[in-house]
């Protein structure tokens, strides 16, 4: 049986993995303008990011190095942020799949932000 800790990152994982999913597919049907494309494109880098360097942090060499890889998935959480609420501003994708892709992106940059505040032990 694995114990929580595990068992939390395991899901978190899982988590994070639906939503880039989630997140391409959303990517995909944007309208295929100039701003559809520039933005997607931005998005579809930062927001994959987020997972990638996730990933990278679990074979991180030292605990600085996995302190890094947090941070940069934080740092790409944060971005991807921004051009979604973009997208949502100037009113490009799905408004109800914008909305749930930022409230599910709120959630993992506040797991992510914890958990950097508590491996460097400021929580």
């Amino acid at each position: 049986m694995e114990n929580d800790n595990v068992k939390f990152k395991n899901e978190f994982k899982k988590r994070l993995y639906s939503w880039v999913i989630r997140l391409i597919k959303f990517i995909d049907l944007l309208p295929k303008d100039s701003v559809g494309n520039v933005m997607g494109k931005q998005l579809l880098r930062s927001g994959t990011s987020i997972l990638a360097n996730y990933v990278e942090a679990n074979s991180a060499s030292s605990k600085k190095d996995f302190i890094n890889f947090f941070t940069y998935s934080l740092k790409s959480a944060n971005e991807s942020k921004v051009w979604l609420t973009l997208l949502r501003d100037v009113n490009k994708g799905d408004k109800q799949e914008i909305e749930w892709l930022l409230k599910e992106l709120i959630e993992i940059a506040n797991i992510l932000a914890s958990s950097i505040l508590t491996l460097k032990g400021k929580k």
